[in-house]
């Protein structure tokens, strides 16, 4: 099984984020959840946005790679959408990453200084009419980052919702986000403990 720290979304750490880590868990997965905005959580994206842009992206940043920094360097990243920022950044810079799970944003490889690391495998999850992971490049940060490479897969899911995996919100698509688990659940599969 694999050990996995999950950063969530601009919204905090809501129950959703708790709900897409519990369905990893009951696979046997541990998971390691953070709070990037130290108990905060709202209610629609814009305060959310307003709330990491006051706080500040870099300092979002370094929260999240001290809360790597306890944890055994053999982990899985994972990030929903915000969350793909510190998710990203480990596991291009941190040694010792086994894989990236990228759920509704990516960023060109260069933002963290270079090219991604070979042996790294990733999966990227994203709604394909989704304005905020198409319009603002991560659709195509994503597309450049599985481009010939086997370990490396973008699944794109029909729709315009961004945080689609958050369970319970109005922008909840339970059947993506029932299928972003289940491929989820198979690419954590090939890690043993």
């Amino acid at each position: 099984m694999a050990e996995v720290l999950l950063f969530h979304h601009c919204l905090g750490l809501t129950e959703g984020v708790a709900a897409f880590a519990g369905e990893l868990r009951r696979a046997g997965h541990t998971v390691h959840t953070p709070d990037l905005y130290e108990g905060r959580t709202f209610g629609d994206l814009e305060a959310g946005v307003a709330h990491a842009s006051e706080v500040g992206f870099d300092t979002l940043l370094e929260r999240g790679v001290r809360a790597a920094e306890e944890l055994p360097a053999e982990i899985v990243y994972a990030g929903l959408s915000l969350g793909v920022l510190p998710a990203q950044k480990l596991a291009q810079t941190r040694p010792g990453a086994l894989g990236a799970l990228l759920i509704s944003a990516c960023v060109p490889a260069d933002t963290f200084g270079g090219k991604w690391p070979e042996g790294v495998p990733a999966q990227i999850h994203g709604m394909d009419a989704d304005p905020f992971f198409v319009d603002e490049g991560d659709l195509d940060a994503a597309r450049a980052l599985v481009a010939d490479a086997d370990d490396r897969k973008l699944f794109l899911y029909p729709g315009t919702s961004h945080l689609f995996a958050e369970q319970g919100a109005p922008s909840h698509v339970p059947e993506a986000a029932a299928l972003c688990v289940e491929r989820a659940l198979c690419f954590l599969s090939r890690y043993k403990r």
